[in-house]
């Protein structure tokens, strides 16, 4: 770490709890400088802040690597780095907004896509990718470009979710929340998925390990 301090010029080295944490200047200033003296870590890199804030940028610098399992970009953006990453919060403030209580994104959910509570879980998961690609392109044609299907197909789904939210589509409040809703709902899936996946990494890297003892056995009775 004193290394890294020394190639980023003017940097305070600071351990917080188990972690060391660097504060830096403005890191806008000179990122790709950053990225490449990070390169092969494991980092994230907060927002700027007043002096007196910084524990704030390190809480949701921590916040953004918790929500990233190794390996993988958060959800789903970005490049896949096995070797490190280096994440900036200025990057995902928006997914760290919705994210920052899972409990809550989950709430969210329970509330507003009740009505989807009854259909099968296939049927719900074309509804809901139909109603967020309609939330945020404004359109039928446009969300039919989106999800790759015939604008027809759009607007069949759209009169079924009419029938199942009915006037509720038409308060801007209302689509503004079940956007919100749907957005973090995607994002939590893909953060799970990369969560499995890396678990399932880590297993298959551990179950290749053969401790070394019974390796010895394996020859003394192969003798």
């Amino acid at each position: 770490m004193p290394q890294l301090a020394a190639a980023l010029g003017n940097a305070l080295v600071s351990p917080v709890e188990s972690e060391l944490c660097l504060l830096i200047p403005d890191p806008e200033d000179d990122r790709e400088a950053l990225e490449m003296v990070l390169r092969g870590r494991t980092a994230a890199i907060g927002h700027i802040v007043t002096l007196n804030e910084a524990g704030s940028s390190v809480r949701w610098a921590r916040r953004l690597l918790e929500l990233t399992p190794a390996g993988a970009p958060p959800g789903g953006l970005g490049n896949n780095n096995q070797d490190g990453k280096v994440l900036f919060v200025d990057d995902h403030l928006s997914m760290l907004l919705l994210l920052q209580d899972e409990s809550l994104a989950c709430a969210l959910s329970s509330r507003w896509l009740g009505p989807l509570a009854e259909l099968t879980p296939r049927q719900s998961e074309r509804l809901e990718v139909t109603l967020l690609a309609w939330l945020e392109s404004g359109g039928a044609p446009e969300a039919a470009k989106t999800l790759q299907v015939h604008p027809q197909t759009v607007r069949y789904r759209l009169r079924q979710i009419e029938k199942l939210f009915g006037s509720a589509l038409r308060d801007p409040r209302t689509r503004f929340e079940l956007e919100m809703t749907l957005r973090g709902r995607r994002l939590l899936g893909q953060i799970r998925r990369q969560r499995t996946r890396a678990g399932r990494r880590a297993r298959a890297v551990t179950s290749g390990i053969r401790p070394l003892g019974v390796a010895r056995e394996a020859r003394v009775n192969g003798l």
